[in-house]
């Protein structure tokens, strides 16, 4: 399983994006931030509301300079029918990875063995392909897609700007801290 600092694999997986079927690979989507979305099942409950409120901020994360990419255990075409038929899924704009293998659920530690499905995971993945942050859940629990645009704008000051840190709850234009300093105003 991938880790926090670590380089993630260059994986080749078939997306569902912009109404067509596409191979992609994570290679090309270095030199960008990179939101991977990690979910049990098309067709379910929860699911649709967190894939949703991604679509929903999806130009703010693309303003962040970030691609999401929503993964599931489900094939392509299962992703076709779902935003063909469920009317908050057809506002997805951002691709939908299929891994019916569980090839990117297990190099990134999500996937449940016994029922060949993923857990609720979000990862945060710097231009360079370094993991700098992830979230994994129960899958009875949704997540807010606000936060996740929030580490992401974190993440991205603290590597534009060396030496400082983001505090707790921190949004851009609030105070940061400098180890050893403390707060060093706003950025």
């Amino acid at each position: 399983m991938i880790g926090i600092g670590q380089t993630i694999p260059d994986i080749e997986f078939e997306a569902y994006h912009n109404d067509d079927i596409r191979q992609m690979k994570f290679a090309a989507f270095r030199g960008q931030w990179l939101i991977l979305l990690f979910y049990p099942a098309d067709f379910t409950f929860i699911c649709p509301t967190e894939l949703t409120e991604a679509a929903m901020l999806y130009e703010k994360f693309r303003a962040e300079g970030a691609e999401i990419i929503s993964v599931s255990t489900d094939t392509v075409y299962s992703h076709k029918a779902w935003r063909d038929s469920a009317k908050s899924i057809g506002v997805i704009k951002y691709p939908m990875a299929a891994d019916p293998t569980g090839k990117i659920c297990k190099a990134f530690g999500t996937y449940i063995e016994n029922e060949g499905l993923s857990l609720r995971g979000s990862f945060i993945i710097d231009p360079d392909g370094v993991l700098k942050a992830m979230d994994i859940h129960d899958n009875s629990i949704g997540r807010n897609a606000g936060e996740i645009l929030r580490k992401l704008q974190a993440a991205r000051f603290v590597r534009e700007n060396e030496g400082l840190v983001c505090p707790a709850s921190w949004t851009p234009g609030k105070e940061t801290l400098k180890p050893g300093l403390g707060l060093v105003g706003k950025i």
